[in-house]
């Protein structure tokens, strides 16, 4: 019996048989579903922040530059003519550049040295050295300025030397407090450099020197460039150290905006001074920027510290490690601990002798009572304070290094990633001063009517803490190998599951320095807080600022013993959270 085959369904005529294509793993199809809201998510985490900068950054700082420059609802740029006229101003200009420039080469060449004996050399108690050279940085800009002027003052130390209220004394301030930055940026890439390269160039027949000229200083150069541009910043920008050495006769442009807005109440200088101050710090920026690009190249690096013991001696003769170990020592010495060392000793000097007396004194309002509150109920109002701006800057920072450090697979997306990224740093390059004149102006009605709030002063020094909160953070979270994440994925973890067992760890790592740093920054924090603090709840800075600037040697006596107390404060909260950043690298 013959058997009959099935009927063919009607369709195209048959072809070879074919392996039907794969079903899609189990994590990718369940994924899918979640694309946009995984999306939503990001553009949630980026709004948050972006929206805390558009009202407590980009308008405060527009406003008060659209009040000088459109003063009755018109643009008129004749401020621009009349500001820029002025003899005043160019002088204020060529101080700033002038001081700025010196600040930077004095920081680069002193700290470049000190780079290579703290990063490329081993030798006992190297890591107290370290510790000692980064306080500086961390000290509020007022103990510096106080720092040097009780040194250079008459009577100090350093008093013959006729340099307080002089050029000099500015600069000097500025490298102490700016050496770290290139210490650390340049010796963290340094302790990494493979030393083969230079090894090779020795047996070549090279001098030690023309070896560190044609090999390690190119390696180094964009490290240099990176350091010495936020080093320019810094010192374009500074102004509690401006304020209390220069004064009105050494003022720079963040000074004169202050003096203008405070004293003058001339709102479109200060305007047209802002944008000035914008300008030439995006101008050295980009210029910084630029010179590090070309100077980029792949480096050969090793996995760990590369460094040798300190060569002091070589037999009978010096070794190679001597000048570098010698400049070192005296500007950890001299130009870092003096400084500080001097401060503790004034303090403790009062009209009646050596004793405590200032300290003691810090329970009252100063002589002829020059302060409304006592310095101790200051320093309680300043720990409050710091502890708001610190939670508000890491929840801000925290979110802005998450988006930043992703690596969309488009180009629109990683121009976006970029632009969060380089938004965030803005607060860095405007004045401090302008962005507390601009709340003042602006957080003045409904529905944000802050002048009475408690929270007005937090918000201010979270904005100047966001940026370092976000440097720090940011280079751990770029060194996840996006491999993991993708992993992760692949396991079947959800997106949140991702952010928590691969980007969680290492963000822990430096969440404890971010903390530090937020809140260093806001126990100094001086520009902004000057317009802000209420007369009944000052800060700890403001306070000791109104002490200089009354007469008095008991009033001076409770500024220096201020200062130390503040000095001390900040620079136990970054041993607290260098501590931390151990024991989380440790845990993890």
């Amino acid at each position: 019996m013959t058997q009959t085959a099935p009927p063919r369904p009607a369709g195209p005529a048959p072809g070879p048989t074919r392996t039907p294509p794969a079903a899609p793993p189990p994590a990718r199809r369940a994924a899918a579903p979640h694309r946009w809201p995984g999306w939503l998510g990001w553009a949630v985490a980026a709004g948050i922040p972006l929206a805390f900068l558009g009202v407590f950054f980009a308008w405060p700082v527009l406003s008060l530059v659209g009040r000088g420059f459109v003063p009755d609802g018109a643009l008129d740029l004749s401020g621009v003519t009349d500001v820029l006229s002025r003899p005043r101003t160019w002088r204020i200009l060529g101080q700033t550049l002038t001081q700025a420039v010196l600040g930077t080469a004095g920081a680069v060449l002193l700290g470049l040295p000190g780079a290579y004996v703290l990063y490329r050399c081993r030798f006992r108690g190297r890591g107290l050295v370290r510790a000692m050279a980064t306080v500086p940085f961390v000290l509020p800009t007022v103990v510096v300025g106080v720092a040097f002027r009780s040194l250079l003052a008459e009577g100090g130390p350093l008093g013959f030397l006729r340099l307080d209220g002089t050029q000099a004394a500015v600069v000097l301030a500025l490298v102490f407090f700016n050496y770290a930055v290139v210490v650390r940026t340049v010796g963290g890439l340094w302790a990494r450099l493979d030393p083969r390269a230079e090894q090779a160039a020795r047996a070549l027949g090279a001098s030690p020197w023309r070896a560190f000229l044609t090999v390690t200083l190119p390696a180094l150069a964009p490290a240099i460039a990176s350091a010495a541009s936020i080093v320019f910043l810094f010192c374009a920008t500074a102004f509690g150290v401006v304020l209390v050495l220069g004064g009105a006769r050494y003022g720079t442009v963040e000074t004169e905006i202050w003096v203008q807005t405070t004293q003058f109440l001339d709102l479109r200088a200060a305007a047209v001074l802002s944008v000035v101050q914008v300008v030439l710090v995006g101008a050295a920026l980009a210029l910084a920027g630029r010179a590090r690009r070309r100077s980029e190249r792949a480096l050969q690096l090793g996995t760990a510290e590369a460094a040798h013991p300190l060569r002091l001696r070589r037999g009978a003769r010096p070794g190679p490690d001597l000048v570098p170990a010698l400049v070192t020592a005296v500007v950890v010495g001299l130009l870092l601990l003096l400084p500080l060392a001097g401060l503790v000793v004034r303090s403790l000097r009062t009209a009646d002798g050596w004793g405590p007396g200032n300290y003691l004194a810090l329970g009252t309002t100063g002589g002829d009572n020059a302060l409304t509150v006592t310095v101790w109920e200051a320093t309680a109002n300043s720990l409050r304070i710091a502890v708001d701006a610190t939670t508000l800057a890491v929840v801000v920072g925290v979110l802005v290094a998450l988006v930043a450090s992703r690596r969309p697979r488009s180009a629109a997306g990683r121009r976006a990633v970029g632009l969060v990224d380089a938004l965030f740093m803005l607060p860095l390059g405007v004045s401090a001063v302008t962005v507390g004149f601009g709340f003042l102006i602006t957080l003045d009605h409904p529905p944000l009517d802050l002048r009475t709030s408690p929270v007005l002063v937090p918000i201010a020094q979270a904005v100047v803490a966001v940026p370092l909160v976000v440097r720090t953070l940011l280079p751990v979270l770029r060194a996840i190998d996006p491999r993991q994440r993708e992993v992760a994925a692949m396991l079947g973890a959800s997106r949140g599951r991702v952010l928590a067992t691969v980007d969680g760890p290492y963000l822990v790592r430096g969440l404890g320095l971010a903390i530090g740093f937020a809140f260093a920054v806001s126990l100094g924090e001086f520009g902004a807080t000057t317009f802000l603090a209420r007369p009944d709840r000052p800060t700890l800075p403001v306070v000791i600022f109104r002490l200089l600037g009354r007469p008095g040697a008991e009033n001076y006596g409770m500024a220096l013993a201020a200062s130390v107390v503040l000095a001390v404060l900040t620079a136990g909260v970054m041993a607290l959270a260098e501590r931390l950043r151990t024991t989380e690298a440790t845990a993890w």
